[in-house]
């Protein structure tokens, strides 16, 4: 499936200049910074949280609520090119985001389209989960993913290594093995039974309602792979 990016007619699409983080999780919600290998500004996986309004979240959850079902993301987009490392560093405590709903059609085509306008969000760098500039390793033996989330609720962020690659995030069901430590620090899952592909795949190695072994470092982990939160393989490693 060729996938790319299309403005909306509300003008929140590829025309526009700025960060976009996905919106991953419902008890916790998290932000996932859509990564491109080839635009320097944008050349991290991030996995941080931020401060959210209450008419924001709630109309997040109650849109992912009621398109539970089909292929639909959510992000913040936020004008700017500004340093993600602000966020990191602790210099930034705020940013202006607008709530999109990212829709997917038959093609693979998506669009960006606003559901609710500009408001303001804000970050502590101790909410950082993850920061990794991309392309800092070869790829991996075999498929790895990020673990992150609160509680029962973990969530599994493709591993962005070598160029190119795919981008993926999930949220498992029936977690077991993880500890709030791995959750809060992004720690590594190597799924062994499956070799890395060292390459872009055009569809997720993880099939929606099959169970998977996983392990952090030795310690076996389980889960079933759950509702895909994000997918690019596209845009990520255009030049």
């Amino acid at each position: 499936m060729t996938t790319t990016d299309t403005t909306s007619s509300s003008g929140t699409g590829a025309d526009r200049h700025g960060h976009r983080f996905l919106l991953i999780g419902t008890d916790t919600i998290f932000a996932y910074h859509l990564p491109l290998y080839h635009v320097a500004v944008h050349a991290f996986q991030m996995i941080t949280k931020f401060g959210l309004d209450g008419n924001l979240r709630k109309k997040y959850l109650n849109d992912l609520a009621n398109h539970e079902d089909r292929r639909v993301y959510y992000s913040l987009f936020s004008e700017g090119h500004w340093p993600l490392q602000e966020i990191v560093d602790g210099t930034r405590d705020s940013l202006p985001v607008e709530l999109e709903r990212v829709t997917v059609d038959s093609t693979g085509a998506r669009t960006f389209t606003k559901i609710l306008d500009e408001t303001t969000a804000t970050c502590r760098k101790q909410d950082v989960v993850h920061y990794e500039p991309l392309d800092a390793t070869g790829y991996p033996d075999h498929l790895t993913y990020l673990a992150f989330g609160e509680g029962s609720e973990v969530h599994l962020a493709h591993q962005l290594a070598a160029s190119p690659n795919w981008d993926e995030v999930i949220t498992t069901t029936q977690p077991a093995g993880f500890e709030q430590s791995d959750l809060d620090h992004a720690a590594a899952v190597t799924i062994p039974a499956i070799k890395d592909p060292k390459g872009v795949v055009k569809t997720s190695p993880l099939v929606n309602g099959k169970p998977y072994e996983g392990l952090i470092g030795t310690r076996e982990v389980t889960f079933t792979a759950g509702r895909q939160g994000w997918w690019n393989h596209t845009s990520l490693n255009n030049k």
